[in-house]
């Protein structure tokens, strides 16, 4: 492959960006230099990355790891990475939506796997807490997202950032940002900073939680209106007033608080009261 440029590629080919998927191609260098070398990408791991582009980014990481596997959806761009990414032994196109890949299927066997993405704003939080949710056997995940989306995952308690959205990354990640990315360095130029973060998966989640289910449902319940106590929010599970008292006092939580003031220890400590609650009084 030729040294080019992601608008050079552009022109050649004479792609025209597609607005409903959110199309935004990297044409900065040192941020594709940060991403690789933030994402720590050696001759030993498998990178999984979502939504290539024209592949500026794909052959940095084609230099450095032993594989990549690119999952692209819109199906002009198919040629274009087969071309210009035909000389690489190492790479695997899958044409296909990412929501819909079986992950399992394409890392079986292997060791080390870091999933790397720049990902469109609309399908960021889907895809990041369905790769959580299935519980995927990936090292790190290191992905270009809205700023204002990546402020959310690394937030802390009691900020206004904080939310169910930080819970269930924290819960199963550490999280660094790798760096703020300005509209200058993308085309189309979207409307807002961006941020790379990277987020690497804990050996086990961060709290022990006896239902998981029941765990982030009282989260989501907590942050469905901010302003709600945490016992307004927690009325919709269903549990005697009595025994929603008994819940919270053997959490040692205060019912007043807002669940934007709970740790990730604490929303576990309180879902653990309640299960063991609605075992015994089942």
């Amino acid at each position: 492959m030729a040294n080019n440029s992601t608008k050079d590629i552009v022109l050649k080919y004479n792609f025209k960006f597609t607005k409903s998927l959110g199309q935004n191609f990297l044409t900065d260098d040192s941020v594709l230099n940060d991403i690789v070398n933030g994402a720590e990408v050696n001759e030993n791991d498998v990178v999984i990355e979502i939504g290539p582009g024209v592949g500026t980014l794909t052959k940095e990481l084609l230099g450095k790891a032993k594989k990549v596997i690119a999952i692209e959806v819109d199906s002009s761009l198919i040629p274009i990475l087969q071309e210009e990414l035909k000389e690489f032994d190492n790479f695997t196109l899958i044409h296909k939506d990412a929501t819909k890949v079986d992950f399992n299927e394409l890392i079986e066997g292997e060791d080390t796997v870091k999933i790397v993405a720049n990902l469109p704003y609309y399908v960021t939080t889907p895809i990041i807490t369905d790769l959580l949710n299935k519980k995927y056997n990936f090292t790190s995940i290191t992905v270009m997202i809205q700023k204002e989306v990546a402020d959310r995952i690394n937030a802390n308690p009691s900020s206004k950032e904080y939310g169910a959205l930080t819970l269930l990354v924290q819960y199963y990640c550490d999280t660094k940002i790798v760096r703020v990315v300005p509209p200058s360095c993308f085309i189309p130029q979207p409307k807002v900073d961006s941020t790379v973060i990277r987020l690497d998966k804990l050996p086990a989640p961060r709290a022990v939680v006896e239902d998981e289910e029941l765990f982030f449902r009282i989260i989501r319940d907590s942050f469905n209106m901010r302003r709600k106590t945490l016992w307004n929010g927690m009325k919709g599970l269903g549990l005697e007033k009595e025994l929603l008292e008994k819940a919270f006092a053997d959490a040692d939580i205060d019912p007043k608080r807002r669940g934007e003031t709970l740790s990730i220890e604490e929303f576990a400590k309180l879902s653990n009261c309640v299960n063991q609650i609605k075992k015994h009084n089942r």
